[in-house]
């Protein structure tokens, strides 16, 4: 039984991200624009995180992180110039690609904390799931 709190404590990002995906999709879709723009968010965190914790340097990492940061947002105004159905089914197929995007810095323990990255990455696929729901 001493397990269980162990456990949870140990998952509290993925705790925050539930409540959060909860509250944010509890009564409805939020608006397209705003589903878009925190697609676009979501990758200039890893830009932010990347630069203080020096990681962007590496060969490679920061043109990965700025080829990540134009596809999601090519996904993100793509959704908005086409009706809402399709829209949040591409934002969905965005955020669900985040969700991998997150789920790869975790494994691999680079350019973000792993905290981060287990949260965002629950957000994501939580927020997808959502969208396809209630699309």
């Amino acid at each position: 039984m001493a397990r269980l709190p162990r456990a949870l404590g140990h998952r509290w990002p993925t705790l925050l991200a539930l409540a959060l995906a909860l509250a944010t999709f509890v009564d409805g879709l939020p608006p397209a624009p705003l589903l878009a723009g925190l697609l676009v968010v979501m990758p200039v965190c890893y830009l932010i995180f990347g630069a203080f914790r020096r990681e962007l340097g590496r060969p490679g990492v920061l043109v990965l992180q700025l080829a990540g940061l134009l596809g999601f947002a090519a996904v993100a105004l793509t959704a908005l110039a086409v009706d809402d159905t399709l829209g949040f089914r591409l934002l969905a197929v965005g955020w669900l690609a985040h969700a991998v995007w997150d789920f790869v810095h975790h494994r691999t323990g680079k350019v973000v904390p792993r905290a981060w990255s287990e949260w965002c990455c629950v957000v994501d696929a939580s927020g997808a799931l959502a969208m396809l729901l209630l699309a």
